[in-house]
């Protein structure tokens, strides 16, 4: 496995213009073509046929790539209770990226206040109170409070896929606000989750560059939130928590995109939610995060929006 420089350290030798007008170029064609419908907010698009057929095909094959695992199936709703959310602490390291959810629980006095406040062309989401909700900015989060105590000998594999929401608004049509990762995670010793990061890791990026992308691997470099965050952030380079599956979306002499990841939490979540394995040590999970949106958008980039015209090779691999 060859292991490349973070790419998301900044790049001072790149005028952010010339990345910019490359997102633009990128965005303008995929709505032109009719590849996504642009819903008015940033990072928010609607998918037509012809990207839904694309997606499908990248989910396939992803789980195809994985079926050995013999994984649990779990489908989980895009919200999450927020006494859940807590005991991730992602709070901690990206309060820039959470949302939660709200709704209305006044009597008719604040209807009419909200009402009257919308009339005026003011904003009215102060009327709404918090519901005990987030939206789940990570589809694995669901999973481990779901296992039990004491994971069993051998582990838990798990198949997870469901909505993610991060409030990060982008014209990057690759910086999507609502988007989905199919995760297979592992949740067992610190060998074994090593061993699941690891020894899939070529398999995975051998499955991407099956779709005629370029892929390097490299050390993910995460934005954790203020100096607490700096220290984490080089923590993760530095102890190779994370690796990415990078490619180049907008052309050979512009920065890669991260597509996918692979994750190595050590016993982060083990802790947080009180996971033992057989003989007492607190359990450590890792996890193959697919980034389905992504992946698609990469093969429109690169292949065009036409997908019966690819490449036989590539389509071969999709399945289409």
């Amino acid at each position: 496995m060859t292991i490349t420089q973070p790419t998301t350290q900044p790049d001072t030798d790149q005028a952010p213009t010339a990345l910019d007008a490359a997102r633009a170029d990128l965005r303008g064609r995929l709505l032109a073509d009719g590849v996504l419908l642009d819903l008015g907010s940033p990072g928010l698009y609607g998918r037509t046929g012809v990207f839904e057929r694309v997606y499908a095909a990248v989910d396939a094959a992803a789980v195809r790539s994985q079926a050995d695992l013999a994984a649990d199936v779990l489908r989980f709703p895009p919200v999450e209770p927020l006494a859940a959310f807590e005991r991730t602490d992602y709070i901690a390291s990206f309060p820039d990226l959470a949302a939660a959810v709200s709704g209305f629980t006044g009597d008719d006095r604040a209807h009419r206040a909200l009402l009257a406040a919308r009339d005026r062309g003011e904003r009215w989401e102060s009327f709404l109170e918090p519901a005990d909700l987030m939206l789940t900015p990570a589809v694995c989060h669901p999973v481990y409070g779901l296992i039990g105590d004491v994971v069993p000998a051998g582990g838990r594999n798990l198949d997870v896929l469901g909505d993610s929401f991060r409030r990060e608004p982008s014209l990057d049509p690759m910086r999507l606000q609502a988007f989905h990762m199919h995760e297979f995670v592992h949740v067992g010793t610190p060998a074994s989750a090593r061993a699941h990061r690891d020894g899939r890791t070529p398999g995975m990026r051998a499955l991407l560059e099956s779709f005629g992308l370029g892929i390097d691997v490299v050390p993910a470099n995460d934005p954790f939130f203020g100096r607490v965050g700096q220290v984490l952030a080089r923590n993760q380079v530095e102890q190779s928590l994370k690796f990415e599956f990078v490619t180049h979306v907008y052309g050979p002499d512009l920065p890669e995109t991260a597509i996918s990841s692979a994750n190595l939490h050590e016993d982060h979540f083990g802790t947080s939610f009180g996971l033992r394995t057989e003989d007492g040590a607190v359990a450590h999970s890792a996890c193959l995060a697919f980034g389905l949106e992504r992946i698609t958008i990469a093969l429109f980039a690169l292949h065009g929006t036409a997908p019966d015209r690819w490449d036989g090779d590539v389509r071969a691999a999709l399945g289409l």
